[in-house]
């Protein structure tokens, strides 16, 4: 798109979210038909308006395969901004999910608020996340109860694809909890990771997060 065409179109259409249509896109093609629960950031909470919320949205799919499919909105340019375009990523190049073993949105609040904490962390960091990466936290539950699930381990989404845009590749980093065992024996060595993700989809293909879950696969 030329910046000529641009223009045209973000005067034609004031609302238009070039990156939030990309993302709506896989989203669709995966849920196709279905209106997600979505929660929308108080925009006076909002970063750009000095507040310490880096995300403008999240929206939860309900999958077949009876799991909450969480998105974010923000970790990439959701809007018309020229200066964006052309670039090979869009922004931090990614936007994150979650596969949650949950019957409905209010059970998911917790995830929520965890991909509002990484987002701020990333933006204040300027330290964004990747696939194999892994991150701990004290050894407390993430969804703040008495959960084994106690750290997470990132993975490129096992089903939403590499979207492209205007602005640049939009990747969709999977958010994975894992056990603090498991968390331990990746901190003494890190090498294990494709281990763990081996051992995890061999029983857990789309690496859905259950919070119930026990047993710790590695130690």
């Amino acid at each position: 798109m030329t910046r000529e065409e641009f223009r045209r179109k973000a005067a034609e259409i004031p609302d238009w979210a070039p990156g939030w249509d990309a993302i709506d896109q896989e989203f669709e093609r995966l849920y196709s038909g279905q209106e997600p629960a979505h929660f929308g950031t108080d925009m006076r909470a909002r970063a750009v308006f000095g507040g310490d919320q880096y995300l403008d949205g999240y929206s939860l799919f309900q999958s077949t395969k009876g799991y909450l499919h969480l998105v974010t909105y923000g970790m990439t340019e959701l809007y018309a901004k020229e200066e964006m375009l052309g670039a090979e990523w869009n922004r931090w190049g990614y936007e994150m999910t979650m596969k949650i073993r949950a019957e409905e949105a209010g059970q998911c609040v917790w995830a929520i608020g965890l991909m509002a904490q990484l987002a701020r962390y990333t933006y204040q960091k300027s330290d964004g996340f990747s696939a194999e990466r892994f991150l701990g936290f004290g050894g407390q539950a993430l969804d703040g109860g008495d959960s084994r699930i106690t750290a997470l381990l990132f993975a490129a989404d096992t089903e939403a694809r590499t979207q492209e845009s205007i602005y640049g590749k939009t990747e969709f980093l999977q958010l994975v909890g894992i056990t603090q065992p498991e968390f331990l024996a990746l901190k003494r060595n890190p090498e294990r990771v494709p281990e763990l993700m081996e051992k995890l989809k061999a029983v857990n293909p789309d690496l859905v997060t259950d919070m119930g879950r026990t047993e710790s696969l590695i130690v």
